[in-house]
């Protein structure tokens, strides 16, 4: 890490910085209307940022200066089987070698995230779930203005467990509004209808989201084929046992007392919803900038971004080139190599990197140089330059070779299918209403609508539909459907002012989502190669759409009726609460469909995210 990363990483008390600098600093902020005159290029941010606010803006909260590399990245324990029960606890984890323990969230035995669980395509299996959780480590940060919160959700916490891309009934799909309270368990249901790929589990409570996955209750999981076993022998040839290792990245500011910070600003007031704060400290596994020893050799590293807000460009600080075998819904037909890739929030990757060129003793980065979005870029935010560390062993490792293909070929999986004809076009948008001059942040909404209001997608059963997801906003947004996988066809430049200028946007609560196709003044650029394959996140350009290709199963394909209703919780009750008790579930409310959502976790509490249902 260099001096001058390392300056980027240093802490400042929000308390010690002068009120003329606050104050100017305001002044310059209202100057660029919430971002909109910034320059996009990361140069240019970083410049803007150094040459107002010295490199450390007094707009932001910042983490105590810490040294990197002081604790080794921790290896996530892996469960399996038929059954697996799995509780979320209230706990005290230790992010970094110099901070004493704070309060978190953890799954099962971990103080912080969650394990491994390793499942098998065909079998399926069962995950009995208990929130077991006391109190909330963010209660503080709760905004009970939000949708269907209220002040009991600061000590009781509701939470709803998700298997993100994961073909499920609805009624086990972890549904934002099907909430699980201290005392109570829920059993889902999963029937292994996934290919060989690697999905995550995190929380997915309503307007609770952001809280619950930045307080620990995030974990992989990784399906297994007959072809990608796991085991040493696959028919892949892929790296298995100590060579395969999950990464989990997240970004944090941390406060001296070792406890997380949620808030990234001081312009919004604690208790109050933002719009989205990039961290300044790396977090993989649940270490802040940790180390770990390679051997010389080729490893297998499952990668998922699960944080809350940023997108990442992720590259090794010597540039070395590696393969991209798969991402979010399995395996590609053909490694990529490249030596970077942009990950949004919820995106994963199947990476390998090869040690064996390098001299025992070498130190290598996973590193980030992505431009913060707008929001934050405004208030002074810069990149967060760095994850872990890799220290290269003199020990041989694992010395297979990287195959030109891995679908198609004798012992491997059938080539990914031919990307069908659309038999219906769809038009959706991604909106962030501006608030001028207003330090105040805007509400999120897809198809300028609410999450409760009633005008939702229909699409029917068997039915090959093109979304055309339109991004009006300064920022990125991915883009995540539940149930389904879809393939990205591309993105085109809109003329978004001419767009909005002929068809204004209504008041919030009326869908508005024009046509787009006479605004389009781009060609189609195709997508990244390693973004080829299944997908069930998108990330949206600002002043673009993104085309997706998606067929949507039918009840027969699936073996379960996607569109069949299910029961909710029961209203919980001002000092008591009610819903699924530990030994079954009572109910007052009927639910049915699945979500689709911003996965910036911020936005999708605060209305980017909306129902839809799956016609027969």
């Amino acid at each position: 890490m260099t001096r001058h990363d390392t300056a980027r990483a240093k802490g400042v008390d929000v308390d010690g910085i002068s009120r003329r600098s606050v104050f100017r600093s305001l002044a310059l902020l209202a100057a660029v209307a919430g971002g909109a005159a910034l320059p996009s290029s990361s140069v240019a941010r970083r410049a803007f940022a150094d040459d107002i606010f010295g490199g450390r803006s007094p707009l932001l909260f910042h983490s105590p200066t810490l040294a990197p590399f002081r604790d080794e990245l921790p290896r996530l324990p892996v469960v399996g089987g038929s059954q697996v029960s799995l509780d979320a606890r209230s706990a005290m984890h230790s992010f970094h070698a110099d901070l004493p323990a704070g309060p978190t969230f953890g799954y099962g035995e971990l103080d912080y995230l969650g394990p491994t669980i390793e499942s098998v395509q065909g079998q399926p299996w069962t995950l009995n779930y208990t929130n077991r959780t006391e109190g909330n480590p963010l209660a503080a940060d709760v905004d009970t203005s939000l949708h269907g919160m209220s002040e009991q959700d600061r000590q009781m916490t509701p939470t709803s467990l998700h298997l993100h891309g994961s073909i499920t009934p609805p009624d086990s799909d972890g549904n934002s509004e099907m909430l699980v309270r201290p005392g109570e368990s829920l059993t889902h249901r999963f029937p292994g209808l996934n290919e060989a790929a690697g999905l995550w589990y995190h929380d997915h409570a309503m307007s609770m989201t952001r809280i619950n996955v930045y307080a620990g209750l995030v974990g992989m999981n990784l399906v297994r084929d007959q072809f990608d076993s796991g085991l040493a022998d696959n028919s892949l040839g892929l790296p298995s046992g100590e060579f395969e290792v999950p990464l989990v990245l997240q970004e944090k500011i941390m406060n001296p007392d070792g406890s997380i910070s949620i808030r990234s600003n001081i312009t919004v007031p604690q208790g109050k919803w933002e719009g989205g704060g990039t961290g300044d400290v790396g977090v993989v596994n649940g270490k802040i900038w940790p180390t770990m020893e390679v051997a010389r050799g080729l490893y297998r590293f499952r990668v998922v971004n699960a944080g809350s807000y940023s997108v990442w460009n992720l590259f090794f600080g010597n540039r070395m080139r590696f393969w991209v075998i798969g991402n979010d819904g399995g395996l590609l037909d053909a490694p990529v190599q490249t030596d970077s890739i942009r990950l949004a929030p919820a995106e994963r990757v199947d990476v390998l990197v090869d040690f064996g060129s390098l001299a025992p003793g070498e130190l290598v980065e996973l590193r980030n140089d992505e431009p913060p979005p707008a929001q934050a870029a405004s208030l002074g935010a810069v990149p967060m330059p760095l994850f872990c560390q890799f220290r290269v062993a003199s020990g041989r490792g694992y010395v297979g070779d990287v195959m030109t293909m891995y679908r198609g070929g004798k012992g491997q999986p059938p080539l990914l299918p031919i990307i069908p004809a659309a038999q219906v076009q769809r038009t959706v948008t991604v909106n962030q209403p501006s608030a001028g001059l207003s330090l105040a942040p805007p509400m999120m909404t897809l198809n300028n609508l609410r999450y409760s209001d009633p005008d939702i997608e229909m699409p029917t059963q068997g039915v090959v539909e093109q979304w055309n997801i339109v991004n009006t906003t300064l920022e990125p947004h991915p883009i995540h459907l539940h149930l389904v996988h879809f393939r990205t066809l591309g993105r085109a430049s809109v003329d978004l002012t001419a767009y909005m200028r002929e068809r204004p946007r209504p008041d919030i609560g009326v869908k508005w989502a024009p046509d787009v196709e006479r605004y389009v003044t781009g060609p189609l650029s195709p997508p990244a190669a390693w973004e080829s394959g299944a997908k069930d996140t998108v990330n949206t350009y600002p002043g673009t759409v993104t085309r997706i290709l998606v067929r949507f199963p039918t009840a027969d394909e699936l073996g379960f009726d996607p569109d069949a209703t299910f029961a909710g919780p029961a209203p919980a009750h001002e000092g008591g609460h009610s819903g699924h008790e530990a030994g079954g579930q009572a109910s007052s409310t009927e639910l049915q469909g699945y979500m689709w959502h911003c996965h910036m976790l911020d936005h999708e509490d605060h209305e980017m995210m909306l129902r839809y249902r799956l016609r027969a």
